[in-house]
């Protein structure tokens, strides 16, 4: 009984409670900003949202059994019924069905777009922001002359001059031009990243060590200063895809049998006083789609800005 009674006050702690539990592990940048993800409902609404569009784009015939170049003047401007629920157009086209297929050249010209713009703003911006000197001075004002130009003005133009083909559709050429003028934003926030993860302590280590730029750069600072980055062009994409249906409206867009939300719309406009349903939906889904794209980024952006918490 002695020895028994010994062990048990020998365990016990000096204050007589409970013995306290280790520190906790303390967490990355990232697992704080998936802790507040996690119980962001925002970003969940925007992030099915933004699966839901994306496979509607990539698999329009799981959402529609009917063809969107099926039309005929004899359901011009048809009321909706079992097999068309948004009713036709003024083609006799099934609007539902051409709302479907719409979505996958609206999301692929905004997605190839981003990709264009973020690949030149990632090049750009690393570059200015680690070099510094006179390589951040001339890529500094080759970033002031592109923010110089209009964005929608110097899309209709360039557009215009790569699309001119009538048999052309203008996907690469609209994906071209979004890509080269929208660059600029990535480019500084990762110029601005990229000039405060080279000053700290760990990249003083690799240098020391011998790394080279091209190794401190990809594996040392691109890891560090890549969400900003990644939030911008998540941003970006939904601008793309609105900036896409609005050079389409204006003619200098997609064209042709292409099929998008923004040709829906403008083929749709001249008859909105017969019917407005043929406008209303396509704009419907690509409102949604870009406000899905762009509540995404800022929940993501929140979530990784430290002075926010």
């Amino acid at each position: 009984m002695t020895n028994v009674e010994s062990v048990t006050q020998a365990e016990i702690p000096s204050g007589g409670g409970v013995p306290e539990a280790g520190p906790e592990k303390p967490r990355s940048l990232a697992g704080d900003a998936w802790e507040d993800l996690r119980h962001n409902w925002i970003f969940w609404a925007a992030s099915l949202l933004v699966v839901l569009i994306v496979a509607i784009a990539a698999f329009p015939g799981l959402f529609t059994s009917s063809d969107p170049q099926a039309c005929s003047l004899a359901r011009q401007h048809a009321g909706p019924s079992g097999s068309a629920i948004f009713g036709y157009d003024f083609q006799g086209c099934d609007v539902y069905a051409r709302t479907i297929y719409g979505a996958r050249n609206s999301v692929l010209i905004g997605l190839f777009a981003t990709l264009i713009a973020g690949v030149i703003g990632l090049v750009v911006g690393m570059s200015a922001g680690y070099f510094g000197g006179w390589v951040d001075t001339l890529l500094a004002r080759g970033i002031d002359i592109v923010l110089g130009i209009p964005t929608l003005l110097g899309a209709i133009v360039l557009a215009r001059r790569l699309s001119s083909d009538p048999q052309d559709s203008g996907f690469y050429a609209v994906i071209f031009t979004l890509g080269v003028l929208t660059w600029t934003t990535g480019a500084r926030i990762m110029r601005s990243s990229v000039i405060s993860a080279k000053s700290q302590d760990y990249v003083a280590a690799a240098r020391m060590l011998g790394a080279g730029p091209g190794r401190l750069m990809l594996r040392h600072i691109l890891p560090n200063a890549a969400a900003p980055f990644v939030v911008v062009l998540t941003i970006l994409l939904g601008i793309n895809i609105s900036t896409e249906a609005t050079l389409t409206f204006l003619g200098v867009g997609l064209k042709g049998d292409a099929i998008s939300w923004g040709i829906a719309i403008s083929e749709a406009a001249p008859f909105v006083r017969e019917t407005a349903r043929p406008l209303v939906w396509p704009s419907l889904f690509l409102a949604a789609t870009v406000l899905a794209f762009i509540m995404l980024g800022d929940a993501i952006r929140d979530a990784f800005d430290p002075r926010l918490r």
